[in-house]
């Protein structure tokens, strides 16, 4: 693929990785209240969120496919296109119409961008060592993430408390700011990411959207065939369900026991802050931990593990102890991650690779989506610590499904590696 080596190739997955998600997390605080501060209700707000996720789920495998067919670096930089589309209609947007358009893109944007640069990566470090080992790398790319997050969610409250700049609000400074680092995403990516196609031009151009179609049956061919990524994709399923314990309801279950949503809501930034760097320490961590177990068997108890601190968050009485829950829970949220994308990478065959971790994350939509009618009905019939109960057990269920990729391990363990003494540098 390249002449890179497996060290360079890894640095620029993660200098490109953090640039990906820093705008995201000078969004993430002030999206909603921005929204509100330019006329939208609550239930227009509602309206457009789920027509982003409608998107995502439309143009998942179909933009997998694009990624696998017409390769991964056009594929990222029209997704950064689009995103700086929708950033700047956020900048000036003041109707429900012109806000829709900016979710819609916002969607496009995601679904194009699911995928691309975790593949490359894959791809990319194999080609320079076939046993280069690839979970060090999505494991420190969840560092990444939740300490880029972290970051940009800080810098977003240290913008909004600068306050009104000439005719600009507070809340749409930290959307300026994501905009600038959109521009500058995109031009290192333009600079790092290199890709080896073997054509170029518009023949070349038509014959890989031929291709999408075959990139997609070659997917899903793969998935019927093998138990293993039928098993991790199905893990999938139960997580998009259980997932909304912790992103919805541990919102209104501390305010709940708070008595008090405004305290709640104080709590709730710093405390989202301190989650993503929770995040990353366990991204950070379980490479480590999973040498002693094996990936499968350590991913299969983190699923349990992050299935009991939802149901600590559901039954615990204290603010200091569902908050404590909450922060172990992201940690497990972030060591769990890199460990099931390098299971299902280990399955997949470079030509459907994208096509196969496109898949995967599409079904969490329409579970998540089900989990979020479900569980909060359930709240409302019984309460809200029941149905913490139920999705903590929803997610720890999945765990069983990691026994195929366990098998396996077992039936072809290769003769040990040696490892180096020190982990290589971040950056």
């Amino acid at each position: 693929m390249s002449t890179l080596t497996v060290r360079q190739v890894r640095r620029r997955f993660l200098i490109l990785h953090g640039l990906r998600w820093l705008p995201i997390g000078l969004l993430i605080p002030v999206l909603i209240l921005l929204l509100l501060e330019r006329g939208l209700s609550l239930p227009q707000v509602g309206f457009v969120a789920a027509a982003q996720g409608l998107v995502v789920l439309a143009l998942e495998l179909p933009t997998g496919g694009l990624a696998d067919a017409l390769g991964r670096k056009p594929v990222l930089v029209g997704a950064m296109l689009v995103n700086l589309g929708s950033l700047l209609l956020f900048l000036a947007a003041d109707s429900f119409a012109l806000f829709l358009l900016a979710f819609v893109l916002q969607g496009i944007f995601r679904a194009l961008d699911s995928g691309p640069l975790e593949s490359w990566y894959v791809d990319a470090a194999l080609a320079a060592d076939p046993d280069a080992p690839i979970e060090r790398g999505l494991s420190a790319g969840g560092v990444v993430l939740g300490l880029s997050i972290g970051a940009g969610a800080l810098l977003s409250g240290g913008l909004v408390a600068l306050g009104p700049v000439g005719g600009i609000s507070a809340l749409t400074l930290p959307v300026l700011a994501s905009i600038v680092l959109e521009v500058v995403a995109l031009a290192t990516l333009l600079l790092l990411l290199v890709e080896v196609r073997p054509a170029a031009g518009v023949a070349a151009l038509r014959g890989s959207l031929r291709a999408v179609p075959g990139a997609i049956g070659g997917a899903l061919g793969l998935a019927r065939r093998s138990r293993i990524v039928l098993a991790l994709i199905a893990v999938e399923l139960f997580w998009g369900f259980g997932m909304v314990t912790f992103e919805t309801l541990q919102s209104v279950r501390l305010a709940e026991v708070l008595g008090d949503p405004d305290r709640a809501a104080a709590l709730l930034g710093p405390t989202a802050s301190v989650a993503w760097l929770a995040s990353a320490g366990g991204a950070a961590l379980i490479g480590y931990a999973s040498r002693w177990l094996g990936v499968p068997l350590s991913a299969g108890l983190l699923r349990i593990l992050q299935g009991a601190t939802v149901v600590g968050m559901g039954l615990l009485a204290g603010p200091v102890g569902i908050i404590a829950a909450y922060l172990l829970c992201y940690a497990v949220h972030g060591a769990a991650n890199p460990l099931h994308a390098g299971l299902l990478h280990r399955q997949v065959d470079g030509p459907y690779r994208n096509s196969v971790i496109s898949l995967n994350s599409m079904v969490a939509q329409p579970a998540g989506a089900l989990g979020g009618v479900l569980l909060t009905s359930l709240a409302a019939a019984t309460s809200v610590s029941t149905a913490m109960v139920v999705g903590g057990i929803v997610l720890a269920v999945a765990a069983p499904l990691y026994l195929p990729a366990w098998w396996a391990s077992r039936r072809t363990a290769p003769p040990a590696r040696p490892e180096p003494a020190e982990p290589e540098p971040v950056g």
